[in-house]
Order: structure tokens, then sequence, then C-alpha cells
């Protein structure tokens, strides 16, 4: 991992560039994904099977409800508890983010209104072929269903024609009827502009690689997507002389695991914690599977810093705009009114990220790559769309409208202006 020191005449250079590596590392070769998307657009299920063969071994594009059955009944009953439990909990914190409808009228009798409308349709893009990810399952579509979108379809990338029977369990909790078997750009072409095989839904969302990241956006325009950029993962942890050296580093590993574009900064006023807890990061690797992405993410994206002050901590941390924030330090609470810009925020030496992973409620589709500085994880606000409607009473039209004709003409629009005028001229 690097080490930087906020003492340092060049400290804040040092960690632009340490930032913006890691950016330009995560934007693909866009040219590649285009033209991927094109081809898709193009030849439909032909283009989107050729890369499933190509990357997934996969040559199944709609899994069959006898396949979808009999791989759900291999799984554990533990892990359908857990799942079960996970969904009961993120559906209950959901719940209390729906928001209610405006209806204001005015002295003149004009009624405003402003609704919330769920979306028609949308697709949840889970990750798959070697990776299992029920929990993202359940943190897009449990939103969405909250919202009230009728049309959830998801998109999981499968491998040699099989599905995480997990995944597929945690979709039929949700109540998913359109399952594909699909996966990166070419997956989000297919449900971005339709194929035979698959109708075209509204917006996409949820998390993926460098290449699903760079797909969405290219579509942004034909389809909705999150205000956000759901990238590569990133922790970063806020510790004090105070903490257990033991915990941070497996806060630490358990984020580098996800994949070696994934960004893990420690931040410590005290340089012997720091110490350990790189000591304890080379003990901690030796023993899970993953330790080779974990490694490579941690010596390429890791940085362990020295700072000096609580102020120069949170100006870091709002610089960095961490998708995930562990304040694992006693004084968190001094801190956090201060800190503008993560998109979650852990309290505390028990509030450890992966349990926000799981089953605490709040959502793990987060900001990364520095967009947690203008916009926010998923929610329930992410499935709806916001209509205003407008009644003018005749006395309303009369009071205000003498005002927009005035305004109308100013701006060169006097077409804008004639049509009130048309309206309140006396026979």
């Amino acid at each position: 991992m690097k080490i930087l020191n906020s003492k340092s005449k060049n400290f804040d250079k040092l960690l632009d560039n340490l930032l913006s590596q890691r950016k330009k590392k995560i934007q693909t070769d866009s040219v590649s994904v285009t033209n991927i998307i094109k081809e898709v657009k193009k030849n439909g299920d032909k283009a989107l099977l050729k890369y499933e063969k190509r990357f997934n071994q996969n040559n199944i594009i709609i899994p069959s409800s006898k396949q979808i059955k009999k791989s759900i009944n291999s799984l554990d009953k533990k892990v359908k508890k857990a799942i079960d439990t996970a969904y009961n909990r993120i559906y209950k914190f959901h719940s209390l983010q729906k928001f209610k409808n405006i209806s204001y009228t005015d002295k003149l009798k004009n009624k405003l209104e402003y609704k919330y409308v769920p979306l028609e349709s949308v697709a949840i893009y889970v990750p798959g072929s070697t990776a299992s990810y029920p929990s993202s399952v359940l943190m897009n579509a449990i939103p969405a269903i909250v919202a009230g979108v009728k049309r959830i379809v998801m998109i999981n990338p499968g491998y040699k024609g099989k599905q995480n029977p997990a995944v597929l369990y945690a979709a039929k909790k949700c109540n998913i009827k359109e399952i594909y078997s699909i996966g990166g750009p070419s997956a989000i072409a297919a449900v971005s502009y339709g194929t035979k095989k698959i109708k075209k839904v509204h917006k996409i969302v949820g998390p993926g690689n460098a290449y699903v990241a760079a797909a969405k956006k290219e579509v942004f325009g034909v389809v909705g997507i999150e205000g956000m950029t759901a990238g590569p993962s990133e922790v970063t942890v806020v510790c004090d002389k105070f903490s257990n050296a033991e915990w941070v580093a497996s806060d630490l590993i358990g984020q580098a695991e996800h994949d070696i574009l994934a960004q893990c900064i420690l931040i410590s006023k005290d340089k012997d914690l720091l110490d350990k807890v790189k000591i304890e990061i080379t003990k901690q690797l030796k023993e899970i599977p993953r330790a080779s992405v974990a490694r490579r993410s941690l010596i390429n994206n890791g940085i362990l810093m020295h700072v000096s002050s609580d102020a120069k901590i949170i100006s870091v941390i709002n610089k960095i705009a961490p998708e995930h924030l562990e304040l694992n330090i006693r004084n968190y609470k001094s801190l956090v009114p201060k800190i503008k810009n993560s998109g979650s925020i852990c309290l505390g030496k028990y509030a450890v990220m992966a349990m926000t992973d799981y089953n605490v409620g709040s959502n793990h589709v987060l900001p990364t790559n520095g967009s947690a500085k203008y916009s926010s994880g998923i929610s329930v606000n992410e499935f709806y769309k916001r209509i205003s409607y407008i009644n003018l009473s005749k006395k309303g039209i009369e009071s205000l409208g003498p005002s927009v004709i005035t305004l109308a003409n100013y701006e060169g629009l006097v077409g804008h202006a004639q049509s009130v005028v048309k309206r309140i001229r006396r026979k």
C-alpha cells in the first residue's frame, strides 16, 4: 500500500495523483464497448449470444423455469434464511422512504400538484459469471418494488449455462418474472434497445465492472441510469489509537477482495496503529480464498495515510468522496457534521461496512469514483418520476397573466405572450 504523510509539502498533490491514476485505470476502452453495443443494436440476439459464448462460455439467454427451480432447490436452507432476513430488513427501511404527493391551491383557486409516478420498467444488473451476489438483487429490486414498478427485469451473467442459485432465489423472493442469463456491455445494450427475445426497459440500475459502467453511460439517453457511478468498490477507514488493528485490517481486506480495481484507504493520526494494521493485512491475506485479488487491489490502489489533525482528515475525506466510510474512532460525532461527501458512513467500531452490504437495511449500491460529491446511493426515489399538474382558474390567469405577458415579450417570445393574451382578452 502507498504511504502518505499529511506533513509532507506535496501531500495534497500526491493524493490527487493517486486518486486520478485509479480513475484512469477504471476508464475502459470506450471504442470496444461502443462496438459491442452497436452490434447488439443491429443484430440483436445473435450478437448477444456471440458475446455470451465468448465471455461467459454461455449459450443460454433465457433460463427455463425448470432450470431455475432445480437450481433454487439445491440451495442451502441457511442461505435461503439469510436472504429472507436481509429481504425483510431492506424492505422495512426502504418502505420508510416513500414520498408524499403535494397538492396546493392558492387564493386565486389555481391548483398545483406534484405527484410521484413509478417507472413502468427497469432492469437490474446483478454481477455474476464466476461471482455471486444475491445481496445485489435485493438492494436493486426492493426499492423498485416499494416504488411500485410493475416490470422488473434481472440481467445476470451465467457461467457455462448456469446461474448462481442464491441469486435466483433472491430474484424469486422479489417476484422477478423476467430473468436473463446475460452480462457485460452486450446485456446493457439488449435491455436498452430490445431484441426478439428481450423487451427493452426504461431504466437500468445496478453495480458492475468498469465495462458495464461504461456501457451504461453509453446508452444513457436511450434509457435512464442511476445518477451516479456504480463502479469498482471503495472504502475509507478512519481509526485512532483505540482502534483494533486486527478488525481494521479485516475491513480493508473485505473491500479489497471485491475487485483488483477496488480502493482501500486507511487514515489515522496514530502512526503506530497504521504500522500494526499493515502487519495484520499481510497476516490475514493468507487466510482468504480471494487473496490474489485483494493483494493486487491493495498494492495498486491501497493508501495508508498518517494525517495530523481532525480538520485535515475531514478535508481528505471530502476530497476522496468514498463509496463507504468507516469512522472507527471514539470522537466520530465531532467529525460527522463536517463530512459532506460519502455514499454511506459507518459510525463507531461495530458499524462495519460488511454489515451494510447485507442485512442492516441500508442500500449497498452507492456512488463510486468521486461521484458521492454530487449523487447518492440507490433509494426508492431512483424508481419514481415526478410530474407536475397545473389547473388554472379564470381569475388566476387574469391576475397572473399580465406579468407573464411582460416577461415573455421581454424574452422575445411573442408567441408565448399571445397564447396568454388570447385567454384573458375580454369580448
